[in-house]
C-alpha cells in the first residue's frame, strides 16, 4: 500500500475514533436525561459484585424483555468494540491484544468511575467486563483483518515478481 494511501486511512481512522470518543461521552453521560433531582438528592448506585447484573439480566429475560437484556449486555460489548478496532488502525504502537485490553478497561473504569462520582448512571463491574470484552473483540476484529491482508499482499506481491 503506497504511503498516501496510508496517511488517508489512518486521517479517516483518526476522525472516525474521534466520533466515536465524541458518541461514546454523548450515549454514556447525556443521552439519558436528568431526572430533575438536585445533585445532592441523588443517589449513588453501584454494583461491585463480578457477574451479579449480567445474572440478573439473563435470569430476568423474559420480564425485563428482550430489548432490556440485548442493551444491556450486548451493547456493552458492542459500545467498546470499535475501541479495539480502530485504535489499532490510527496507532501503530497500540498494536498489541494485552495492550488495547488494558486500555479498553482502562477507559471503562474512567467511565465507571466518572458515572458513580456524577452520580449519573451506576458504577457496574459487569460493565467493565463486557466494555472489556468488547475492546477485545474489536482488536481480534482487526488482528483478523490485518492478517488477511498482509497474506492477500504477498500473494500479489508474489505474483508480480514471476
Amino acid at each position: 500500500m503506497k504511503n498516501k494511501t496510508k496517511r488517508k486511512i489512518k486521517a479517516a481512522g483518526t476522525v472516525l475514533f474521534l466520533i466515536y470518543i465524541l458518541a461514546l461521552i454523548y450515549f454514556l453521560f447525556f443521552a439519558e436525561r436528568f431526572s430533575g433531582v438536585e445533585f445532592a438528592q441523588r443517589e449513588y448506585h453501584y454494583n461491585l459484585t463480578p457477574l451479579q447484573e449480567i445474572r440478573r439480566f439473563w435470569i430476568y429475560k423474559e420480564q425485563l424483555g428482550v430489548l432490556a437484556v440485548v442493551s444491556n449486555l450486548f451493547g456493552n460489548v458492542i459500545g467498546f468494540v470499535p475501541f479495539g478496532l480502530i485504535l489499532p488502525i490510527i496507532c501503530r504502537n497500540a498494536r498489541g491484544f494485552f495492550f488495547i485490553t488494558f486500555s479498553g478497561f482502562a477507559l471503562s473504569l474512567c467511565v465507571e468511575t466518572i458515572q458513580l462520582i456524577t452520580k449519573l448512571g451506576c458504577f457496574d463491574v459487569d460493565d467493565m467486563i463486557l466494555n472489556t470484552t468488547g475492546a477485545a473483540l474489536g482488536y481480534i476484529l482487526f488482528a483478523v483483518s490485518h492478517y488477511i491482508y498482509r497474506k492477500n499482499r504477498r500473494r500479489q506481491h508474489g505474483k508480480k515478481t514471476l
